[in-house]
């Protein structure tokens, strides 16, 4: 007998980190009878080396939103639960207001959740901006943002795993203004909070909204940025909670 895919997952990655990053959600997805995609934007992960070619510094954040876009048009993927982590909340939000009838919901993990003109860079707390300006003016030739380093929690083995394979990130992504139309706003969107964070706690504000505006379901973790990483089975028992049906 055919196994009925239970829901179809789509990850809108973070910045430098690329599909490849969420390896151990694969089997959990699997095991759970969902299927997952995880496609890597232009110039990210094993599509690093784009960064080279003629159009290397013409990517930003449009150019990821297309890669989402064209994902869903030629697997013609619908019905999708559409996952975006930290920048991907960025691509995810542009991604669900593009293509809504292909959507059934949005979850952000620990994620941006921008509104119309908002940027990556407009979202940051004071002198977070001006910070990733500067690294990229010092070690990515004015354009190019270097990764962030592993979180703390991560385990030896992760950091071995995951540091050498984090790739440069163009600046224009962070740059440039997000769209929107407002059919993203009418789907049914949800938050995860990773409780483990950085210095200025970047993404506590999207918690906030998603416990006080309507529409929104939410949850926390007890662990840094990628719970993909640090806590998948407890990220996977969250997202099962959200799509099993009832």
């Amino acid at each position: 007998m055919q196994k009925v895919t239970m829901a179809t997952f789509v990850i809108c990655h973070g910045a430098w980190g690329a599909g490849w990053f969420w390896k151990k959600m694969r089997p959990l997805m699997r095991a759970h009878g969902h299927e997952m995609f995880t496609p890597s934007y232009t110039g990210i992960g094993e599509r690093s080396h784009l960064l080279q070619s003629a159009m290397g510094r013409s990517i930003n954040l449009d150019t990821h939103i297309t890669d989402v876009l064209q994902v869903l048009k030629f697997e013609d993927l619908r019905d999708v639960i559409l996952l975006g982590h930290s920048y991907g909340g960025m691509v995810a939000t542009g991604v669900a207001d593009r293509a809504a009838e292909r959507i059934a919901q949005v979850v952000y993990v620990d994620a941006f959740v921008p509104r119309h003109g908002e940027t990556a860079f407009s979202l940051q707390p004071p002198g977070g901006a001006e910070a990733i300006r500067a690294l990229a003016a010092e070690q990515g030739e004015g354009w190019l943002i270097p990764p962030n380093p592993m979180p703390a929690d991560s385990t030896p083995e992760d950091f071995a795993w995951g540091t050498p394979k984090r790739t440069l990130q163009p600046l224009a992504c962070f740059e440039q203004a997000l769209t929107l139309t407002g059919a993203v706003e009418k789907l049914p969107r949800k938050y995860i909070y990773c409780e483990v964070s950085r210095p200025g706690d970047v993404f506590r504000p999207f918690y906030n909204r998603a416990q006080t505006e309507p529409g929104w379901q939410h949850a926390s973790m007890p662990t840094s940025h990628n719970p993909h990483v640090t806590m998948p089975a407890e990220l996977m028992a969250i997202l099962q909670a959200w799509v099993a049906p009832h």
